[in-house]
């Protein structure tokens, strides 16, 4: 029985996802887990609400709160208060944590160049394309990050 779209999709972001990790291992990011990423990976440019971390990520706040904690004391984020609500702190990323998303985006453009020269041009933008549109209709988030 051939794979359906959600399930090709799935495949394909876990490869990635996990070129991703390794690549920040042998970049020296050798302690950051997948879960730590994936929440490091939702982080706003501006920095991000734990209960807005959680809710991207579809993880408890006390999972959200305890993957930010270990992230934290590794350096890679710190958290901040809000300034648009003194009550509120928001987690931003610190110095380690941008060097591990430059990293990061390094190996996604290694991957999006590898996808390209597999699929060919045309095929990858009509790709893109596809994907931008399900966002739409998928990603409650759309256009409040800046991605």
């Amino acid at each position: 029985m051939p794979l359906g779209t959600p399930m090709l999709m799935f495949v394909a972001y876990r490869h990635a996802e996990q070129r991703i990790l390794d690549h920040l291992h042998e970049r020296g990011f050798a302690d950051l887990t997948l879960a730590q990423l994936r929440i490091a990976a939702r982080l706003d440019e501006g920095g991000s609400r734990l209960t807005t971390l959680a809710a991207s990520a579809q993880v408890t706040k006390q999972t959200a709160g305890f993957l930010v904690d270990q992230l934290q004391r590794a350096g890679y984020v710190e958290r901040r208060p809000d300034p648009t609500d003194a009550r509120a702190r928001l987690v931003v990323l610190a110095g380690r944590g941008r060097a591990a998303g430059a990293a990061a985006r390094e190996m996604e453009a290694r991957l999006d160049a590898e996808w390209t020269a597999h699929l060919g041009p045309a095929r990858m933008a009509a790709l893109h394309e596809a994907l931008g549109s399900l966002r739409e209709i998928t990603d409650p988030f759309a256009g409040t990050r800046a991605d």
